[in-house]
């Protein structure tokens, strides 16, 4: 542990980014906020390719072709990994928040064994979801089915 707490304040986005010390919950924590802003962005962006309607038919056509080309299919892909991730993560989340994954309440004592022994089986079961999904959807959006 730091004695100095400014230090690790001026850590910032390094301490954002490496998770520091915080286990494997501190990277899914992480990869939750990174894929959260990656869907953002597709979200923007799918918003913006839309509208390019309302400017004409031929706007419209040159922005969509334009998506049929490798690099996109590829960058689609990796949105739909970030949805996965995302989605099986914020299930995870749901259940820990309402109470079903956190086990009955005891004394406090690190390291919280009734909530480890229920969290982790759940992470492990709902990143394995999340890893399925992603190698189905990989053979679907990158066309390795056919």
């Amino acid at each position: 542990m730091n004695d100095h707490p400014a230090v690790e304040q001026r850590l910032g986005l390094v301490r954002w980014l490496t998770g520091h010390r915080h286990g494997i919950e501190g990277y899914l924590y992480i990869c939750h906020r990174i894929s959260g802003i990656v869907l953002l962005l597709f979200l923007s962006l799918h918003v913006l390719v839309t509208s390019s309607r309302l400017f004409g038919e031929e706007t419209w056509q040159t922005l969509m072709s334009l998506t049929h080309s490798p690099a996109l299919k590829f960058l689609e892909y990796l949105v739909f990994v970030a949805f996965a991730f995302h989605a099986t993560n914020g299930v995870r989340l749901i259940l820990i928040e309402l109470g079903f994954a956190v086990g009955k309440a005891e004394h406090p004592v690190y390291p919280y064994r009734g909530s480890l022994h229920k969290q982790r089986p759940l992470m492990i079961v709902l990143m394995v979801v999340a890893a399925v999904l992603i190698v189905l959807g990989g053979f679907d959006a990158l066309r390795l089915g056919r």
